[in-house]
């Protein structure tokens, strides 16, 4: 069987999670708590050389990054499809998951807010400044691309790609208490994501290692 390698609040192994769930997919979990440095092991970094979560195993080898991830299991298990067939709508869907995986999430990951308070010695106040002025940023254009193809989701009344980016990265936000007033269209993907069976189940708080 496959195995997810996995810590609760990485916002990179939550969009994984959605997408198995999303794709029906049954797999096996195998922790990795990066509050305690265990990404950081030989161990560890001889299946993901960036000692990053989360990684794929499966009879075909071992894959990292979450896009990577998600495209390579897309190809191998079309149905349900998660990413339209049409190339303009799969690359505005794409243009979305790009948008939260290169340009929001990096800045404001582990490594990153760990270096500014550790390295850098800024105070609590100044890193979550830091955190909320990033989001803040994203989400602007976020709210206004997807104002206007929205409707469940993302994309319509059908979860895509751009729905398992955008629900891990509204809860970080959330949880750090970033100011979402200003994104309506956002928080209402959000919501109604969260009373869906796959988004319920790869939510944070329902995971084995939660703590």
């Amino acid at each position: 069987m496959a195995t997810l390698h996995t810590y609760f609040r990485s916002s990179a192994a939550y969009r994984v999670r959605i997408f198995l769930a999303l794709k029906g997919l049954e797999y096996q979990k195998a922790f990795v708590n990066l509050r305690q440095g265990q990404q950081t092991t030989q161990d560890y970094q001889q299946i993901n050389a960036q000692g990053l979560i989360p990684t794929w195993e499966d009879d075909s080898g071992s894959y990292s990054q979450s896009v990577a991830i998600m495209l390579f299991i897309e190809d191998k298990y079309p149905t349900p499809a998660l990413l339209p067939s049409d190339p303009a709508k799969k690359a505005q869907v794409l243009s979305v998951v790009q948008h939260i995986a290169c340009d929001i999430h990096p800045l404001n990951n582990l490594r990153v807010l760990n270096y500014l308070k550790n390295t850098l010695h800024l105070d609590t106040a100044a890193v979550d400044d830091w955190y909320a002025h990033w989001i803040q940023l994203g989400f602007d254009a976020l709210e206004t691309t997807l104002s206007q193809t929205a409707s469940r989701y993302c994309f319509g009344d059908t979860p895509t790609f751009a729905d398992c980016f955008l629900i891990p990265q509204m809860y970080n936000a959330i949880r750090f208490h970033v100011d979402l007033s200003a994104y309506p269209t956002l928080r209402r993907i959000y919501e109604y994501a969260n009373t869906q069976p796959a988004f319920i189940a790869a939510m944070p708080e329902n995971q084995e290692d939660a703590v």
